[in-house]
């Protein structure tokens, strides 16, 4: 990945040599920045120091801390020493797409199924623009594995994918596919895959021809030597039979695609390094600023008020319904199969599994009806008025719009919005017009609202990899800091016998518990064990008195998953000397029971839509 550039980048980013889109003159000028450095600390794995942010964006250091402290007290990123740090909870923003998507639940089952029974990674992927994004993965664990993540961008011609959902594009779609391609024939602007070899061949309208005629497509080493894979489209609920159209040919409208070219569109112009606009400036009271008339109560805006992106569903419709939702791909590598070989032996397998998602697609019910959450950023005036200018109250109030969608709340009008939030309707309209801006957001003819792909650009795919002992490090780390003493993370090994510590916590003293991860204990003789195998105390916890080894006292208590389940457990561990038996259940435990319900909440978050490994 090159060196972030000194020069000034845009929240989003169009491909070289594309004319950038005008910013909205109603546009939330804070709450562009915000995803720009999101988007700066995505594409660099999920950390970066402040310095590094400021040469990335071209915002002002001034700025950039402001932003990172806003992002912190939500709970998005954690300043970590010298880095900013792309924290799990962020994940709550790409959950909601995925929630509101419907696929990953419908068909996951399938697609995990199907990798165990080939033995190979099993992947689902959804179009965005001419590129596509991974909303599922079923990997193998192997010594050579396969790297994508879910939200990773991929542009469609290096993707046996790509030429599947390019049998629907229109010829606008593919004139904008062509001059990404002239603009950026070395597709720097996808930095989850390679560069593109100099003089490549452009066979993608015959592939995307071939895939038309045969109703799947292969990828044969197209994005690196070695890598193939297997294609085929799940369709919606009212498909006809599969298309036999050529390279270009038009499936319909357009289909809600924005213009663009697999890229993140241009935010229009950054201020100067060091100085902050005028427009748009976050106002020191903590008062959202009204941009021109807010509609009569009752009556949505105008359409042009807020830019159309194309059709979206009904409420509880599957997207795309008709057309080619998702495509399930099988990938492997050609020391397993050749790209033929691939193709006549799990091909039949594939088309099994795909007809038997599309069956769960027609049968599945509409989101069932739940109470509508109310007031989700009503917090943000407290903080603003606790932290004053530190705080960038309508960047936080932005990004809590993004939450407002879910599995039950899939497309949602501007009234809803703003009552979900709790913000007034002209704010909410403000965040709604800057999203489409950004291509975070689609709003339909009929005046709803549909994320799209492009919110799993915001930190989830470098989050998508983490595991539980990353997630519980940092809060380990504070109770130790908070108690002064050793505390730790474990799980059960697979007999049930013992337990296997997975991440420490050291105290700063010259006498500590020394135990390092991976370190294998009884779990009958230790506080961890107990707390995973159930011998808890009336109050929920275990508390083991020198059983283990004269001196050694420690309090345990369960890290549970999302369904209530023990995962793992968190301890707090110390020489009897300094804490009698009644002083670690009155001064620890409470400490112990707020980070093991931090990390349940980072966890819950992080293993929504993604398999988080415990070790």
């Amino acid at each position: 990945m090159p060196p972030p550039s000194a020069t000034p980048a845009p929240a989003t980013e169009e491909p070289s040599g594309a004319a950038p889109a005008a910013v909205p003159a109603e546009a939330v000028t804070p709450l562009i920045r915000g995803v720009a450095v999101l988007h700066r600390l995505t594409e660099a794995g999920g950390a970066l120091s402040p310095s590094t942010l400021e040469r990335a964006t071209g915002l002002a250091r001034s700025t950039i801390d402001r932003i990172t402290a806003t992002l912190a007290r939500m709970g998005y990123v954690r300043l970590d020493g010298r880095d900013v740090v792309l924290a799990p909870r962020l994940m709550e923003l790409g959950n909601a797409y995925l929630a509101a998507l419907r696929l990953p639940a419908l068909l996951a089952g399938r697609a995990d199924a199907l990798a165990d029974a080939l033995d190979e990674s099993v992947s689902l992927a959804v179009a965005d623009r001419d590129g596509i994004r991974f909303i599922h993965q079923a990997t193998r664990r192997r010594a050579m594995s396969l790297s994508f993540r879910i939200g990773d961008l991929l542009p469609a011609e290096r993707t046996a994918p790509g030429a599947l959902f390019a049998t629907e594009w229109t010829e606008a779609e593919w004139r904008r596919r062509r001059e990404r391609r002239a603009a950026d024939p070395e597709d720097r602007g996808f930095p989850a895959v390679p560069p593109r070899p100099p003089l490549a061949p452009d066979d993608f309208e015959e592939r995307t021809a071939r895939a038309a005629r045969e109703d799947c497509a292969t990828d044969d080493q197209l994005i690196e030597p070695g890598l193939i894979a297997l294609s085929v489209p799940v369709r919606g609920p009212g498909a006809g039979p599969a298309p036999r159209a050529g390279a270009g040919a038009v499936r319909g409208p357009e289909a809600g695609r924005e213009p663009g070219a697999g890229q993140e569109p241009e935010t229009g112009q950054e201020p100067e390094t060091g100085q902050e606009p005028e427009t748009g400036q976050e106002p020191e009271t903590g008062q959202e600023p009204e941009a021109g008339q807010e509609p009569e109560a009752g009556q949505e805006p105008e359409a042009g008020q807020v830019p159309e992106a194309g059709q979206v569903p009904e409420a509880g419709q599957v997207p795309g319904a008709g057309g080619i939702v998702c495509v399930a791909s099988v990938v492997s590598h050609t020391s397993r199969h050749t790209a033929e070989h691939l193709r006549t032996t799990l091909l039949p397998r594939l088309r099994e599994t795909v007809a038997a998602m599309e069956r769960d697609l027609a049968a599945a019910p509409p989101p069932a009806p739940s109470e509508p959450p109310a007031g989700l950023a009503t917090w943000t005036a407290a903080s603003k008025q606790e932290l004053g200018r530190e705080f960038v109250e309508s960047l936080a109030r932005g990004l809590t719009v993004l939450t407002a969608f879910d599995a039950d709340r899939p497309a949602l009008t501007l009234a809803e919005v703003a009552k979900a939030t709790g913000l007034p309707r002209a704010t909410a309209r403000r965040a709604l017009i800057t999203y489409e801006h950004l291509g975070l957001v689609a709003a339909g003819p009929d005046r709803r609202f549909t994320l799209t792909p492009r919110v799993l650009s915001l930190g989830f795919p470098p989050l998508s990899r983490t595991s539980l002992p990353r997630i519980a490090q940092p809060h380990l780390e504070d109770l130790a800091a908070r108690v002064h003493e050793s505390a730790s993370l474990a799980v059960l090994t697979p007999s049930g016998d013992e337990i296997q510590y997975t991440a420490r916590a050291a105290a700063g003293r010259i006498m500590s518990v020394d135990l390092t991860v991976g370190t294998r204990l009884p779990a009958h003789a230790t506080a961890l064990g107990r707390a995973l195998t159930g011998a808890l105390t009336e109050d929920g916890y275990a508390l083991v008195d020198e059983e283990l080894e004269e001196g050694l006292r420690a309090v345990a208590v369960p890290v549970r998953d999302r369904s209530g389940r023990p995962v793992a457990a968190a301890n707090v561990a110390l020489h009897a000397a300094r804490r009698t038996r009644e002083e670690c259940v009155t001064e620890l435990l409470p400490a112990l029971r707020r980070t093991a319900a931090a990390i349940e909440a980072d966890y819950h978050v992080a293993a929504r839509f993604t398999r988080v490994a415990l070790v």
